[in-house]
C-alpha cells in the first residue's frame, strides 16, 4: 500500500513545544503555537541551515503521520506531545 506523503503539512513546526532557540524566537515555543519559521506554504524557512534547532533536524516524521493531511497530522503529534510531558 502507498502512503502519500503531504509535503508542507507543517505539523512537526506547530505541535511540539521546542525549548532551544530558533531564529526570531529566542526562548523557544510552546506546544502548539506555530513556528515563526514556518512559511505560508507550511514548509521551514530554514531547513537545512545551521541555525535550525537540533530537534527539528533530527525530526523524522513517518509517512502516516502527514498521510491524512495537516488536520490529522496535527492531532497525532499534539496526542504525542501531551503523552510525553
Amino acid at each position: 500500500m502507498s502512503v502519500k506523503l503531504n509535503r508542507g503539512c507543517g505539523a512537526c513546526c506547530i505541535a511540539p513545544s521546542i525549548s532551544s532557540p530558533i531564529p526570531g524566537m529566542p526562548n523557544g515555543k510552546p506546544s502548539g503555537v506555530r513556528c515563526i519559521q514556518l512559511n505560508e506554504s507550511n514548509l521551514c524557512k530554514i531547513f537545512g541551515q545551521p541555525d535550525r534547532p537540533a530537534v527539528c533536524s533530527a525530526f523524522d516524521s513517518e509517512d502516516f503521520i502527514c498521510a491524512g493531511g495537516p488536520e490529522k497530522a496535527l492531532e497525532i503529534l499534539l496526542d504525542l506531545e501531551d503523552a510525553t510531558r
